[in-house]
């Protein structure tokens, strides 16, 4: 998936509001053709419904909400979920590997804030629970 810096800087600005707390949301593609990767379009911002530091869930209803927007009324697809995690890397934590089974295909944008560090955005891909980081 190709992003681009506005609106990876919309990511980072959602994690930076909310530094105690980790945000999430997803990212809209329009697909690629010929092999080409897909094309993010737009950033959703959702609620971290546990408003905590160490998980997060979008609710179900806000779920099928921002899938009906991305997919029928902008006509993309769901490509990316991002989420932060405040107090370390950015690296998919087991929670992280364990939920992506239900999102196959999607890439897993992670803002991470290790302690007195700016924040650092990685993304990947995570199938059968192997971890493979993808360029951003």
């Amino acid at each position: 998936m190709n992003i681009s810096a506005e609106l990876l800087a919309e990511i980072l600005a959602h994690a930076k509001e909310q530094p105690t707390v980790e945000v999430c949301g997803l990212v809209a593609v329009k697909p690629g053709s010929s092999g080409s990767p897909a094309e993010a379009v737009r950033v959703h911002r959702a609620i971290n419904i546990h408003a905590s530091a160490l998980k997060f869930e979008i609710d179900g209803k806000e779920q099928l909400r921002l899938r009906r927007t991305i997919e029928d009324e902008e006509g993309c697809e769901i490509g990316a979920i991002y989420h932060s995690h405040v107090r370390s890397k950015p690296y998919p934590s087991q929670t992280d590997i364990n939920f992506s089974a239900l999102w196959p295909g999607v890439e897993w944008i992670i803002v991470g804030s290790a302690a007195g560090e700016e924040p650092e955005v990685c993304s990947y891909l995570i199938k059968d629970s192997i971890v493979e980081e993808v360029p951003i």
